[in-house]
């Protein structure tokens, strides 16, 4: 229990989430541990744990931009957050919060979320088997709000020129603050492999590696995303759930015929880069969530649309960076991923997905594909602060 919670806080702290003395990871095995000492730590948080269920309870208070961002959202005194986000929707459902770290609005809150806003800046989050859960819904909770504001502002703006709304100087005032904090774009794939792999020895290396580089550019939060590479009649695919920078024992080796049940842990968009390959011939295939990717693929206020509804059936024929924007559900029903995202990428290297990231592919190497992600995400971050301005 010890080596994970430092192995978590860790990847806290590395990932730019927080800072390592405002994150408490609180387990419980025969007795409490912490990458803090016991002493310094609030009462409340130790009596969750008779409330509860878990092993492990994280609290942390989040770097900037983050906390800015649950600043402001906190001033709005929202009992809960509903960002609109494929994450948020999929996973997270609303995000609740709570005024303090008190161990009874804690459980209540936890009790059914996975995830809950203290005060004006903190997240706290648990798990039940692993600090590994703890650290997904944390880090799942600054995607959401991240993405949820940026789109918050783009949509008042949109509608304050639309004259469907007064203008928010709250919300833009709180956006000036933040925008300051946003980091620039870094490119580069240097690290990745530039020929393609040789043997399946070589696949499984150039993925585990390909992953690393995928969180170390932070083109991934959580472990939202997934690769996979064909050879032969075999594809390679991470296994569902699985840390994209940890994936040396998490990748699954699935016949393309279905002719065996390997594919039952696979990712949850198999059907979808097996018709990726299918549709373009192209075997090195990523899929990520990219911030601003996301949020300008939901950059669309099309009067008459139910925004609820587009992520699963847009019709619009839309583009971010030359890139098109399509709808699609994760899974293989009508308005599945797989209808949607393999006939766009026949005519394209990439494919966003509305509210959801973007699919990249190369020919037979992951450099390619990844120095495409990382451009597309860079022209997005651009295009939102020029249009932000525009707006203004």
């Amino acid at each position: 229990m010890r080596h994970l919670i430092n192995t978590y806080a860790t990847k806290i702290v590395a990932q730019g989430l927080a800072e390592e003395k405002d994150i408490t990871l609180l387990g419980l095995d025969a007795d409490f541990m912490a990458n803090q000492p016991l002493s310094g730590i609030d009462p409340e948080l130790f009596r969750v744990f008779d409330r509860m269920n878990i092993n492990t309870l994280l609290y942390a208070e989040p770097a900037e931009p983050y906390r800015s961002i649950l600043q402001y959202f906190a001033l709005q005194g929202r009992a809960a957050l509903v960002p609109t986000d494929c994450e948020t929707r999929t996973f997270l459902h609303d995000i609740p919060h709570i005024p303090s770290l008190s161990s009874d609005a804690i459980s209540a809150a936890l009790a059914h979320r996975k995830a809950a806003i203290v005060g004006n800046r903190g997240i706290i989050s648990y798990g039940t088997v692993s600090p590994e859960q703890a650290f997904v819904s944390f880090s799942s909770v600054c995607f959401s709000t991240y993405v949820k504001f940026f789109t918050d502002v783009m949509f008042h703006l949109e509608d304050h020129t639309g004259s469907r709304t007064l203008q928010n100087a709250a919300l833009l005032g709180a956006y000036r603050k933040i925008a300051e904090k946003v980091p620039s774009g870094c490119l580069g794939g240097d690290d990745l492999p530039a020929l393609p792999p040789r043997n399946e020895a070589e696949i499984y290396e150039q993925m585990v590696k390909t992953g690393k580089e995928l969180v170390k550019k932070r083109l991934v939060d959580s472990y939202f995303g997934n690769i996979s590479y064909v050879r032969g009649e075999t594809i390679y695919i991470s296994q569902t759930g699985s840390s994209m920078d940890e994936l040396e024992d998490c990748i699954d080796a699935v016949p393309l015929d279905g002719s065996s049940s390997s594919g039952i842990t696979a990712s949850s968009e198999l059907s979808a880069h097996i018709g990726i390959y299918r549709k373009t011939g192209k075997r090195a295939i990523i899929h990520c969530h990219p911030k601003f990717t996301v949020i300008m693929s939901m950059s669309c206020r099309r009067q008459g649309c139910d925004i609820s509804t587009c992520y699963r059936s847009c019709r619009e024929h839309r583009s971010v960076a030359g890139v098109p924007i399509v709808s699609g559900e994760i899974g293989t029903g009508p308005t599945g991923l797989v209808q949607t995202v393999p006939m766009a990428m026949s005519v394209s290297g990439a494919v966003i997905v509305f509210g959801h990231g973007i699919f990249s592919a190369g020919e037979d190497r992951f450099r390619p594909a990844f120095e495409l992600l990382q451009t597309v995400e860079d022209a997005c971050r651009r295009e939102y602060f020029k249009k932000i301005r525009a707006l203004i």
